[in-house]
């Protein structure tokens, strides 16, 4: 009878063991931080213009005593280059290039009283808080230049 006792005795103290290890183990897992970083290239082109619209992304989950927060931040950069000449570009007076996400537009405006000097022009901007660019989207980009007009889509190059 006592070495029943004393078996069934080892077996709790060892059951009780294990289960303050997982749920250890869990408060642990719990304040971890989740973070996941979204990198994504878009790319295309049109007759006269190419653009490389950049992504840079970071989504963190966190725990705080059993609620669950979420923030993301990120960062875009546009670069949309004339596939001529400067020259061909040497009488334009006026660029209007635009694109547009799932979550975001922007349209940005250039005015020359000189000829352009730069083939290249590009646009910037970051947020936190706001909505982010999916790896599958398609980004529209429209481009006028003096009376001149062309649409294409950017399409994420590593997909």
């Amino acid at each position: 009878m006592k070495k029943i006792l004393t078996l069934l005795f080892t077996i709790l103290v060892l059951t009780a063991c294990t289960e303050v290890t997982k749920n250890e183990i869990t408060k642990e897992e719990m304040n971890k931080d989740e973070v996941t970083n979204n990198n994504y290239k878009f790319i295309g082109e049109s007759e006269h213009w190419k653009a490389e619209y950049s992504y840079k992304g970071t989504e963190t989950w966190k725990d705080n005593d059993g609620t669950k927060t979420y923030s993301n931040e990120d960062r875009y950069d546009l670069v949309l280059k004339y596939k001529g000449s400067l020259e061909e570009l040497s009488s334009m007076q006026k660029l209007e290039y635009s694109f547009k996400t799932s979550s975001s537009a922007e349209t940005s405006t250039k005015e020359f009283t000189d000829p352009p000097r730069e083939l290249i022009f590009t646009s910037f901007g970051k947020s936190e808080g706001g909505a982010k660019v999916n790896e599958d989207e398609v980004i529209q980009v429209n481009v006028k230049w003096d009376k001149f007009e062309e649409s294409f889509e950017l399409h994420n190059k590593n997909k």
